[in-house]
């Protein structure tokens, strides 16, 4: 096969990028769809943003190990400071405070914290002695790098990408070590604490949104209308889909949001289960494929560092479609590869990128005999 293909295109890593590349255009029809039949707004720029991503997270593979450790705390702090400007810089759309307008470009540093805190755990965890992992004063450092970022994030307000933060750093403190009992102890905590957070910290459409989630039928018109609708455009689609362009609740203006965080009814609608489960068959891939590499990564920051970015992208899968069926409360938290949004397809790229780097140090350690 090698000697007809030229090696540069050979060695790209084909097993991954051919089924995002799929996921990406079928997202790219439906969007198509949802536009009423235009390319324009959302199918051309999805398209093209997959493809200016995809050209970062190659680069973003061919970076050396040292490298990503020596970059894990100053992008941290970056990525810290940035939040900080959004509080005091930031403009408000659709009632939050997220975004950073820098001229050429609308950036939500928010979405980069959540490969950060992998990053910066990782590197952490990495230069803490194996015997110091489950003390008492290994957590404190680990706290702050989470809570701060978590508590910016709290503030704009925007729980879903805070649980997203919170959960890519839960994984890598588990998988490096931290014994089971912090976690039972954090649980317990959080149990305490939730109910007191819920009526004294969260706004009232958050709160709005969880009495949804436990009965969107009390108020099918107000606040239930979102996933009322969502359920709606799912099992209207039956087994093969009502055909592609004929989704009446997108095209009818009865699904809020068809192009961003429901972009999963909207597709369902005229796909019908053979399309979801194209979809989740190419994320299964996808996310096996990143396990894989960290199950084979050639040290303790590899290895975590792969296993917290795959496991990132599958919060972002695992939420949205919950949310979009009714088993998850509205978190605007967006489908990778097919939901329309810049943010969200730059960090799921930086996540890709990032486990390619890991599988390629793997290949050399393998390729040099080594085994460290």
């Amino acid at each position: 096969m090698q000697t007809y293909v030229p090696k540069l295109i050979a060695r790209q890593p084909w097993r991954v990028v051919l089924p995002l590349l799929g996921l990406v255009l079928f997202g790219s029809a439906v969007l198509y769809s949802a536009a009423g039949g235009s390319f324009q707004p959302w199918a051309v720029t999805h398209t093209m943003r997959f493809f200016v991503f995809l050209a970062m997270a190659l680069v973003i593979s061919r970076i050396r190990p040292d490298l990503f450790k020596l970059a894990a705390f100053p992008a941290y702090a970056v990525i810290l400071i940035l939040l900080i400007l959004v509080e005091a810089l930031g403009f408000v759309g659709g009632g939050s405070q997220r975004w950073l307008n820098l001229g050429f470009m609308t950036l939500q540093p928010s979405e980069l914290m959540k490969p950060a805190i992998v990053l910066v755990l990782a590197r952490y965890y990495d230069l803490l002695p194996a015997g110091e992992i489950s003390s008492w004063r290994a957590m404190v450092p680990t706290l702050g790098l989470l809570g701060v970022p978590m508590g910016l994030v709290m503030l704009q307000p925007d729980l879903g990408t805070a649980l997203a933060i919170g959960f890519g750093a839960a994984i890598v403190i588990f998988l490096a070590g931290v014994p089971l009992r912090w976690f039972v102890g954090a649980g317990a905590a959080v149990a305490v604490i939730a109910p007191i957070a819920f009526f004294t910290l969260l706004h009232d459409y958050q709160r709005k949104r969880v009495f949804t989630f436990l009965d969107p039928e009390s108020d099918p018109l107000g606040s239930g209308y979102h996933i009322t609708q969502s359920k709606i455009a799912i099992g209207s689609g039956g087994l093969f889909g009502k055909g592609f362009g004929n989704g009446s609740q997108s095209h009818l203006d009865y699904l809020p949001e068809p192009h961003t965080d429901f972009v999963f009814a909207t597709m369902s609608e005229e796909w019908g289960m053979l399309g979801g489960l194209f979809v989740l068959f190419v994320f299964f891939l996808v996310l096996r494929w990143g396990l894989r590499v960290a199950q084979n990564a050639p040290d303790r920051f590899s290895r975590l560092l792969a296993a917290g970015m795959t496991l990132t992208i599958f919060f972002y899968v695992c939420i949205n479609l919950m949310m979009v069926m009714g088993l998850a409360p509205v978190v605007g938290i967006p489908l990778p590869f097919m939901s329309h949004g810049g943010s969200s397809m730059m960090t799921n790229m930086i996540c890709v990128g990032t486990i390619m780097a890991v599988e390629r140090w793997s290949g050399e350690r393998r390729g040099s005999g080594g085994l460290g």
